[in-house]
């Protein structure tokens, strides 16, 4: 895909949503597509017509019938980002949940609430339970551009909902939307506020009163890290500043606007305005202030991602994952030494290498954190990492933090790094990581799909590859399962004799295609692969 002219730039006004339309559009525009759960939830458009309050009052009402066929019976924690449609999704949601009589926990003076923390809280209250287990809900897109929508469910193992869940909640969803919402039971949003089932808490402080139980909070603070901070106006932005004055860290909150447009970002690479903290397009103003710090983050905008800046720039979320790692089996003493290490199948290999370095056992999976769920939740799996940018890890102790990506602690990880070895990540990766293990080329690409592309994908087997090489490497192994659960990968991975490779999969988020590759052998090899990449599966007509 080329790069758009604006990518980099700060966005015009022409280019800003209209909010005013997009709110109204929730409310008055029919749906035309079905409620559809794809990797992180249902996400839509309300201009579309695929993110309305049909959606929503549907897939609210199938999730209260959801929990009564699973007897979950304690509250559920309900929380929103910054996204214009959130606010009108989440009144929506309470409507209903409230006039199902369901026990609800928000956020105390309509603030927002990250994905991470929902995820803590239910596992805060489920601990020691033999009864009464909380779940919860996040309104969000996450990154997704500003004219978005989206509604996630976490059972209460407190991560994204698996393929199991989120199929009976959609259908059972479809069904009330086909049926004109009959069966739907909800109550008007000032009187479910005041219902006797709806709660207001304080969710920042119990959170980041609890981050010196996983990150190593005094070690940061006695070097005095200079730390600047990038909220991408998301739903943490009104938490560093609690952690900064906790801890009596060092934070500069580079950007503490919150603007449903987003006016404030820079264009992402195909000219959308998305809230990446992985791409240097929409990172490019915190990039640009990478020498005020001497470590810098951004976040998306449910803080599920992590975006590190040191003063060579935005690292690639996988060099930033195998130094998380490398550094976490060093100074976590009390994690058992028999732990997995959790990583998407579309990681970078040199995750593999720095696991095998310690003598862990690789744990790799498709694309999705929910892989991740029961192995932390059971303390088995020390780390869960995804390519884009989402990870979580144990704490200190070996027990569980979170069952979902969590931005607050990778971030913060980074700034321990800094403080205990005096070296920014980036500085490990190339310095220490790369000398010993060798230096991959890496670079995700994005294009269009069509609805036949998808369907091939779908229907591949290891067999379907006939092919002995590709840009002059022998082919060694073909995959369409993970070999870490055997799941489908919704997709295809080829792995050459040197050890490249590259997959395909459709996004789960968005329409179009994801194409990974990884180079043993430089830009030119790397651009190589993925120039014949699309004829070995697609064909050349």
């Amino acid at each position: 895909m080329a790069l758009h002219k604006l990518a980099g730039k700060h966005a015009p006004k022409s280019m800003l949503v209209n909010v005013p339309e997009l709110v109204s559009s929730y409310y008055t525009n029919e749906p035309s597509g079905p409620v559809a759960f794809g990797t992180s939830g249902h996400r839509g458009s309300s201009l579309k017509g695929t993110f309305n309050e049909m959606h929503i009052t549907a897939t609210a009402q199938a999730i209260c019938e959801y929990r009564i066929t699973k007897g979950i019976t304690g509250p559920l924690f309900l929380g929103f980002d910054t996204h214009a449609l959130s606010a009108p999704a989440f009144r929506t949601a309470l409507e209903v949940f409230a006039g199902n009589g369901v026990e609800v926990v928000i956020h105390a003076k309509n603030e927002y609430t990250p994905t991470p923390v929902i995820s803590h809280l239910i596992l805060g209250h489920n601990r020691g339970k033999s009864k009464g287990f909380g779940d919860g809900v996040v309104i969000t897109p996450s990154h997704n551009p500003p004219g978005d929508g989206g509604f996630k469910y976490n059972p209460p193992h407190g991560g994204p909902a698996d393929v199991d869940v989120t199929l009976w909640i959609q259908e059972r969803a479809n069904r009330l939307i086909d049926a004109g919402g009959s069966g739907i039971k909800r109550m008007p949003y000032e009187k479910a506020l005041k219902a006797d089932t709806t709660h207001e808490q304080d969710f920042i402080s119990p959170f980041v009163s609890s981050l010196v139980e996983v990150i190593d909070m005094e070690a940061i603070q006695k070097e005095g890290i200079r730390i600047g901070a990038d909220p991408m106006g998301g739903s943490g932005v009104h938490y560093w500043m609690p952690v900064a004055e906790t801890y009596n860290l060092n934070i500069e909150v580079v950007n503490p606007d919150v603007d449903p447009t987003f006016g404030f970002m820079t264009v992402d690479s195909d000219g959308e305005i998305r809230m990446d903290c992985s791409s240097v397009y929409a990172m490019a103003g915190l990039i640009a202030m990478a020498d005020k710090f001497d470590i810098a983050w951004g976040n998306d905008t449910d803080f599920d991602r992590h975006g590190i800046v040191c003063s060579s720039g935005l690292m690639n979320p996988n060099h930033y994952l195998s130094v998380a790692i490398w550094y976490l089996f060093r100074n976590r003493p009390e994690w058992a030494k028999d732990l997995k290490v959790g990583k998407t199948l579309v990681s970078s290999s040199m995750i593999d290498k720095v696991v095998t370095a310690f003598g862990r056992k690789l744990y790799e999976v498709p694309v999705g954190f929910k892989w991740f769920v029961n192995g932390l939740l059971d303390g088995t799996v020390a780390f869960g990492g995804e390519e884009s940018a989402g990870a979580s890890f144990l704490r200190k102790d070996g027990s569980v933090w979170s069952t979902d990506k969590d931005g607050f602690i990778l971030t913060l990880l980074a700034a321990e790094i800094l403080a205990k070895t005096g070296k920014t990540p980036a500085e490990i990766y190339h310095n220490i990581l790369v000398p010993e293990y060798g230096e991959p080329y890496y670079k995700r690409s994005d294009g269009p799909i069509t609805k036949e592309q998808k369907s091939l994908l779908k229907a591949l087997s290891p067999d379907s590859i006939k092919a002995p090489a590709m840009a002059g490497l022998s082919v060694t192994a073909v995959m369409t399962k993970a070999p870490g659960n055997d799941a489908d990968i919704g997709g295809v991975k080829v792995v050459l004799e040197d050890g490249s490779w590259f997959a395909m999969r459709p996004s789960g988020t968005e329409p179009k295609m994801k194409v990974y590759v990884e180079s043993y052998g430089g830009e030119a090899l790397w651009q190589k692969i993925h120039d014949e990449a699309l004829p070995l599966i697609f064909g050349r007509g």
